[in-house]
């Protein structure tokens, strides 16, 4: 029975200090921490006469028998009490009746975790402490110290940097037992990004700037430009299932897929450009064929040039016809007399080409996709990279 049974709440006050923050699961959405918790609170029926003032100190038999606070882990999976070499359970009683009682616990506890920026992410994490049986009529917790009753050891973790770490207290109720005072233990994750760099956004840039390799490449060698993209491809696909694996299940888009999905995007377009570029080109043949500008014993495979250089066999020219001035033999006729000089072959007239006329230039001069993709690719990138630490940073 509690001390003060049918009075005023006993008030319990609490201080915690961490020893260290064992793991942080992503996939399970939980976090164990081991640490020191100490209860203070005053039994009067455990007061003794001394004339020192020296205090007692008791382990964990003596609490078996005592009135002790009954404060569990809100949300908690899993916990334990250290028993290596003994039960790691301390009670100290005052001659006053005051008590101190300290337990070193492990816990795993839920962290609700919010994946929209992972990984250049920040999480809030929280451990609650309660009284299970006890509404606030019956027992009153609050942190013993205020802002000090937290302490942490020096803590490192491998992905995540401690920003802060600081108590609060709360009230929660329920339906069927009443309000509860509730402690609770707040710190904020940061998550080192130097890790992800490494494995995740270094080797996808890689793989986008080498999908542009193929760009260089002669548009008549299929096999070494399919090779390419479909090397790139398979490898963007590896990463992308590599970090899926890692993740929880996430109904919303994160934001390491914005990146991942985009770059794959990247170099699938890059294996469609090679697509366009090999139609293009085979059209292109079919009519210079048809025109005459190819011998019928052609073989496209042996002509391995570079694209975007003009070559004498790939331009018919034309000389040209001399112009010779004609002179009226009546210079003071009429104007209707005189002959006009129709325009000779070869002479054109500068405008402005319509969209259709560009696109027909593109399929007849399909070396000129390449020519457009070398620059057209990277600087899209660029500009999404921009975008997108900018946004996230």
């Amino acid at each position: 029975m509690r001390p003060g049974f049918g009075g005023a709440a006993i008030p319990v006050g609490i201080d915690v200090q961490v020893e260290s923050i064992d793991s942080i699961s992503e996939v399970n959405m939980d976090f164990t921490m081991t640490l020191y918790l100490r209860h203070y609170w005053k039994d009067e029926r455990l007061a003794f006469p001394s004339r020192n003032n020296q205090s007692r100190t008791f382990d964990a038999r003596l609490v078996k028998k005592i009135w002790v606070p009954d404060v569990f882990f809100v949300h908690s999976k899993r916990s334990f009490i250290h028993d290596t070499t003994m039960e790691n359970i301390m009670l100290r009683v005052y001659p006053d009746g005051n008590i101190l009682y300290s337990v070193r616990i492990t816990v795993t506890a839920l962290c609700s975790m919010d994946f929209s920026s992972f990984p250049l992410d920040t999480q809030n994490c929280s451990l609650e402490l309660e009284s299970y049986a006890y509404n606030e009529n019956d027992l009153m917790l609050y942190w013993k110290n205020g802002n000090d009753s937290l302490r942490t050891d020096e803590i490192v973790l491998s992905q995540f940097f401690i920003e802060e770490f600081h108590p609060s207290n709360g009230l929660a109720f329920y339906s069927s037992t009443g309000w509860y005072n509730r402690l609770y233990i707040n710190f904020i994750l940061r998550r080192h990004i130097f890790f992800f760099m490494l494995q995740t956004y270094f080797p996808t840039m890689l793989m986008v700037v080498l999908s542009w390799v193929s760009f260089w490449i002669d548009r008549r060698a299929v096999p070494a430009r399919v090779s390419l993209g479909i090397t790139t491809v398979l490898t963007m696909s590896t990463i992308i299932t590599g970090v899926s694996s890692s993740m929880p299940q996430v109904s919303y888009v994160k934001a390491v897929d914005i990146y991942l999905w985009t770059s794959f995007l990247f170099v699938f377009l890059s294996v469609i450009e090679y697509a366009a570029v090999n139609y293009c080109t085979t059209l292109e043949e079919m009519r210079k064929m048809k025109r005459g500008k190819l011998p019928s014993t052609f073989n496209a495979s042996q002509a391995m040039a570079f694209d975007g250089c003009f070559h004498d066999n790939d331009i018919e020219l034309t000389p040209l016809p001399r112009l010779v001035p004609t002179l009226n033999s009546d210079p003071l006729g009429t104007p209707s007399q005189n002959t006009e000089v129709p325009p000779t072959e070869g002479t054109r007239l500068r405008r402005q080409r319509s969209v259709r006329e560009n696109v027909d230039l593109l399929l007849s001069n399909s070396y000129m996709i390449d020519s457009y993709s070398r620059l057209a690719f990277p600087i899209s990138y660029l500009l999404f990279n921009t975008i997108y630490w900018s946004l996230y940073s």
